[in-house]
């Protein structure tokens, strides 16, 4: 069963396709007065935490102009892949695809996994924070689809549904309330997927044969039934039914 080699980038598509989702999230700096003196478009990469945490803490002041390339930003990554044995089919099902007039593929049913996506919200300011997430939540209600490209060879494409589970806050200073603060978002979703196993060749069938065979005394007992049900039918003024079956 597993000496068959194959490779459908089914994980690394699913990732792919949840970053391109908030690749180009912008907000904008007001003054005083409300008018736009920057608009920021937000870095996005795939990263964990604490790798975030870490790089921002090297940035001891707060007041520092170097912070404006750390925050605001977003990192995602990938925690978890769980079985969803709600969306289970028939294993024996399969897809099949016509390639010539001798030969075809066949892929049986795919298996349900669920990937749980972490996305992560870093910002200095409560105000850039609240742009971020303002123009997310209105997508997922609950849940956001996605077309996947899953089995080029056999031109499969599946929805890919992106829920969206919790959203955490935490708004905490490292030191004294003069020195760091650090908000993060934390979105938790769930990306319904699923895992195609190899494709494998199969041959068209073009002829069948067939044998039948002639029961002399079934149709002797089919004679009769007939002879017998027409003699001893009661007409109705709609239609017809068999009383008894006294020769048989």
């Amino acid at each position: 069963m597993l000496d068959q080699k194959f490779y459908w980038g089914t994980i690394r598509k699913a990732v792919v396709a949840f970053g391109n989702m908030f690749n180009n999230i912008t907000i904008d700096r007001k003054d005083a007065n409300g008018s736009i003196i920057q608009t920021i478009k937000v870095p996005l990469s795939y990263s964990p935490k604490q790798k975030f945490l870490t790089k921002i803490r090297q940035h001891p002041n707060v007041d520092n102009q170097n912070l404006q390339v750390i925050v605001p930003r977003m990192g995602f990554e990938m925690v978890s892949l769980d079985y969803d044995p709600n969306r289970k089919i028939a294993p024996i099902q399969q897809s099949r695809t016509i390639n010539s007039s001798t030969s075809a593929s066949a892929q049986y049913a795919p298996t349900p996994y669920n990937i749980n996506m972490l996305l992560y919200i870093y910002v200095k300011n409560q105000d850039d924070g609240l742009q971020i997430v303002e123009q997310i939540l209105p997508y997922f209600n609950p849940d956001y689809n996605l077309t996947l490209k899953a089995i080029p060879e056999l031109d499969i494409k599946n929805d890919l549904p992106i829920l969206l589970n919790s959203i955490g806050f935490e708004d905490d200073y490292e030191g004294d309330m003069t020195t760091r603060r650090s908000i993060i978002w934390t979105m938790n979703f769930i990306m319904k997927l699923n895992f195609y196993g190899p494709v494998n060749k199969q041959g068209i069938i073009k002829k069948v044969i067939s044998t039948t065979y002639n029961d002399e005394n079934l149709n002797v007992i089919l004679q009769k039934i007939s002879a017998t049900s027409s003699a001893n039918a009661t007409p109705t003024s709609d239609y017809t039914y068999i009383d008894t079956f006294e020769d048989f």
